[in-house]
């Protein structure tokens, strides 16, 4: 196995999926994993299995997302790896959307993304490394009828991603936004028969974001796109 340059990983948004996938597989490469979420109660067979340790956290809030980067410099040390999966959805006609409700989601997708980059920039830039990743979606390139929140939040966080790579590259930090491209497999959403393989496996995304962090510098990915084999493009 080809040596890991990264030794702490702070996950934010973290959940059974792609996070859950993400954890295992630091974990097995001597990363002290750090886990972050709204509800941390739903975490604890990932904790179990990986050694992490859970934070809970509204992404959305300044405040919030300072002080969890001050717990996680305390209890494990300053995160090397930053990885934001949290997002907010709010679907329904535009006319009738709650403002407040699509306020949040907004909040949550691309605000949020924000504060997390912010506070890592701020302890990575003095060491000159770090890996900063970011996760987007279909709607990051796409917005669909009826999931207008979405849309704008992932729009923005890929915004966010294009404008810190070419700024914080210069310091050794890099900078990159995964466009997951399709659904997402999982026990509530399994393959079709006739589709074997139509859905994404968290397993192989995260394995997707491990080869990103194993890139030398001179070949650095800044946006990667992940999508099954039936998905349209």
């Amino acid at each position: 196995m080809v040596e890991f340059p990264y030794r702490s990983a702070l996950i934010v948004g973290a959940g059974s999926g792609i996070s859950g996938s993400l954890a295992r597989k630091l974990a097995e490469r001597g990363v002290k994993v750090s886990l972050a979420a709204r509800n941390i109660g739903k975490l604890g067979p990932l904790l179990n299995e990986t050694g992490a340790k859970a934070f809970a956290t509204d992404a959305s809030q300044a405040a919030a997302v300072s002080a969890l980067f001050e717990r996680v410099d305390a209890e494990i040390g300053e995160p090397d790896i930053v990885i934001y999966n949290a997002s907010g959805r709010v679907r329904g006609p535009i006319a009738e959307l709650d403002p407040a409700e699509v306020q949040q989601a907004i909040a949550t997708s691309a605000f949020g993304g924000f504060l997390v980059t912010q506070q890592a920039a701020r302890r990575m830039i003095p060491h000159r490394r770090g890996a900063i990743l970011l996760t987007g979606a279909t709607a990051s390139i796409k917005g669909f009828a009826q999931s207008a929140p979405f849309a704008m939040g992932k729009f923005a966080l890929r915004g966010l991603a294009q404008s810190a790579a070419r700024e914080l590259g210069p310091f050794g930090i890099h900078v990159a936004h995964f466009i997951i491209d399709g659904a997402v497999r999982s026990a509530t959403r399994p393959d079709r028969e006739d589709k074997p393989d139509g859905t994404l496996s968290p397993d192989a995304i995260a394995q997707s974001y491990i080869d990103v962090l194993l890139q030398h510098r001179s070949a650095w990915s800044q946006e990667v796109e992940l999508r099954p084999w039936t998905e349209n493009f």
